[in-house]
């Protein structure tokens, strides 16, 4: 079986998800050597099922199918897609490569079952790590049975949190990337996975209401974010412009390469997954890939 890129998402981030692809196929040099597979929240009935209360920073929280990140539980279902076996890089459905991803699968893992970054503002193993991006060996993770960890999270036996930043997880068995291979909204010239993580502010939703859960804060601060969602609850437009012209030119590349079809983008816009005006933006960054090639025109 040939290494595998996963990416992990859910109806809401399926053109992102589509995007994402369409980015590590074409910024390999080798696109033959990996498989790129793109899995659903959709797909899998346990996450599909309301009522059910799981434990997160410590407060019983509701799982909501429909919330925006309803797919994050799915990174610890590949080794079972992969029966424990081979390399896997899996992914947030708003990553895409502006670097070659195959470099990951060639690099030495120096014996750990689990590649990624710590969050941002981090710089050691012991830190908060990030799994939106991750590397895995498969064939040592082989108490990841996601049967069993899901019935874990329903039953109250694990928190959220704990499992989603590996804080279950031996730490001698976790080595940590470059941040370049999970860059969180920032794009440069040494950028290899930009991570398009800040929510609020994804390039290809600025405008539509907000539809996913704030993060839990401590005391009287986990009233902010309602209070934020009031004052301002749409989606906000990327500080960054060259983030927003980097998304639609891969969008309008996988267009031209049928790797997208219109039908998919007027759909995604009929059901407010994406913003209205994607198909003028689509035209208006058409061949300006950024960094690789010319730089993004500014936006009007």
């Amino acid at each position: 079986m040939k290494p595998t890129v996963f990416i992990h998402t859910n109806s809401k981030q399926m053109l992102g998800a589509l995007v994402s692809a369409h980015s590590y196929r074409r910024n390999s040099r080798d696109p033959d050597a990996f498989d790129v597979c793109i899995i659903r929240a959709e797909d899998v009935e346990e996450l599909q099922v309301t009522g059910r209360t799981m434990l997160r920073g410590g407060h019983e929280r509701e799982w909501d199918p429909n919330d925006l990140q309803s797919f994050t539980p799915l990174r610890y279902s590949v080794p079972d897609l992969v029966g424990h076996e081979g390399l896997a890089v899996v992914t947030d459905p708003d990553v895409f490569a502006v670097g070659d991803v195959g470099e990951l699968f060639t690099r030495n893992l120096g014996g750990k079952a689990i590649w990624c970054r710590p969050r941002p503002g981090y710089d050691k193993i012991t830190d908060p790590l990030a799994t939106s991006v991750m590397l895995l060996d498969c064939s040592k993770l082989p108490h990841w049975r996601f049967q069993q960890q899901l019935e874990a999270l329903w039953s109250h036996r694990i928190d959220y949190l704990d499992w989603i930043n590996l804080r279950l997880e031996d730490l001698d068995t976790i080595g940590l990337l470059e941040p370049d291979w999970n860059d969180f909204d920032r794009l440069t010239e040494r950028t290899k996975l930009l991570h398009n993580t800040k929510r609020r502010t994804q390039p290809w939703k600025t405008g539509l209401p907000i539809d996913f859960t704030f993060r839990e804060r401590k005391g009287i601060l986990n009233l902010a974010p309602k209070l934020v969602r009031m004052i301002a609850p749409n989606y906000t437009r990327h500080p960054d412009r060259n983030q927003e012209a980097y998304f639609y030119a891969l969008l309008a590349d996988a267009l031209d390469s049928g790797s997208v079809t219109a039908e998919q983008v007027e759909q995604e816009v009929r059901l407010g997954h994406v913003r209205p005006d994607s198909p003028a933006l689509i035209e208006r960054y058409r061949g300006h890939l950024w960094p690789a090639e010319a730089a993004a025109p500014k936006a009007a």
